[in-house]
């Protein structure tokens, strides 16, 4: 059971800022009846260990991450999501110690995929990966606050992260289900669609890939390989999991030229390539010379299922990219627990 601090409601920003427990924005006093709300939307023993979180090691337990998320605006429905996303950062597979410690500036973006998306209102279509959307936007800051509160990855201190990047706020999505014409990305690995799921990848913010002339699969995926054909991505040299969300009109233009998520795959790993000649000039090809000796080619990824397809966003040309931290860490998915008890 944590310990219990009298602060003067006046005063909390000051002092949480003042002891480190902050990401430099105002937070929501983390009372006990709010604590104890949150703990039990998720329907756990508060002081259940979950296991430790890197690099600091702090002990994680249900009780820990509502206080975080009670601080961050998160309302007791959202708690579940925020609940198996800690859960999935802190599979090994994900690695992060790595994501939380590197001089990179990946965060761990959450996609979030079944009913609970519109059981809380996560956004999905227009501006999804920007403000306005509540459950987006404290359901991000919540993992945040623990990675820094729990993980002790304070800027400069843990977390060497040499720029960083304002997804290190809050990154969290709802897959556009309702606009896709595939599978949605839960589906696809392993779950059925009547689950809720999140899926944790270590990515950079999104880059965005604006074509407004193809009307063709051809056009819009010549436009896509190029653009992640990037030498200053960790992609270029350590592969990993890059995500493609597109655009509703863009993946509505590539399903009719009969386009599979796994066609895409295959023809992104196909294309999305930099010449020998161009990737040796410069980024990190002095460290990696070795692994693409014989390549003619350097790929993006290792392997056409190692790229990540969903659909994200409203209406307009523009779909987006998010390159990752590299193979040394995997995009893990969880279930997402039904809601307990929100009274």
């Amino acid at each position: 059971m944590s310990r219990t601090l009298s602060i003067d409601p006046d005063r909390i920003d000051d002092e949480f800022e003042s002891r480190g427990w902050s990401d430099g924005l105002p937070v929501v006093a983390p009372t006990a009846a709010r604590v104890r709300a949150m703990v039990a939307a998720a329907g756990r023993d508060p002081d259940e260990e979950l296991g430790t979180m890197p690099p600091r090691h702090g002990i994680v337990t249900p009780e820990i991450l509502a206080i975080n998320a009670v601080m961050a605006g998160c309302r007791p429905a959202y708690f579940p999501v925020v609940m198996a996303a800690v859960e999935a950062v802190l599979d090994p597979a994900f690695n992060l110690f790595a994501v939380q410690a590197t001089t990179h500036p990946c965060s761990p973006c959450v996609i979030v995929n079944g009913p609970i998306t519109g059981a809380i209102a996560l956004n999905g279509r227009y501006g999804a990966f920007g403000p306005g959307c509540r459950a987006n936007a404290t359901i991000g800051r919540a993992l945040r606050l623990i990675l820094l509160n729990v993980g002790g990855a304070a800027p400069g201190i843990l977390d060497r992260s040499t720029q960083g990047q304002p997804a290190k706020y809050a990154f969290c999505v709802a897959e556009n289900e309702a606009e896709s014409p595939w599978d949605p990305l839960h589906v696809e690995r392993g779950h059925d669609a009547g689950e809720s799921t999140v899926t944790v990848t270590a990515a950079d913010g999104p880059h965005n890939i604006n074509d407004h002339v193809s009307d063709t699969a051809a056009g819009i995926l010549a436009t896509v390989t190029n653009a992640l054909a990037d030498m200053g991505a960790n992609n270029a040299y350590l592969y990993g999991q890059p995500t493609i969300a597109f655009g509703p009109e863009h993946a509505a233009i590539l399903a009719a030229d009969g386009y599979t998520k796994r066609a895409i795959k295959e023809h992104v790993f196909a294309h999305a390539r930099i010449s020998r000649e161009q990737w040796s000039r410069g980024g990190m090809a002095g460290m990696f010379e070795d692994r693409f000796a014989d390549a003619a080619h350097v790929p993006i990824i290792a392997q056409p299922d190692d790229l990540i397809v969903i659909v994200v966003g409203g209406f307009g040309r523009h779909s987006c990219w998010l390159p990752t931290f590299g193979a040394t860490t995997r995009a893990v998915t969880r279930a997402i627990a039904p809601v307990r008890n929100t009274a």
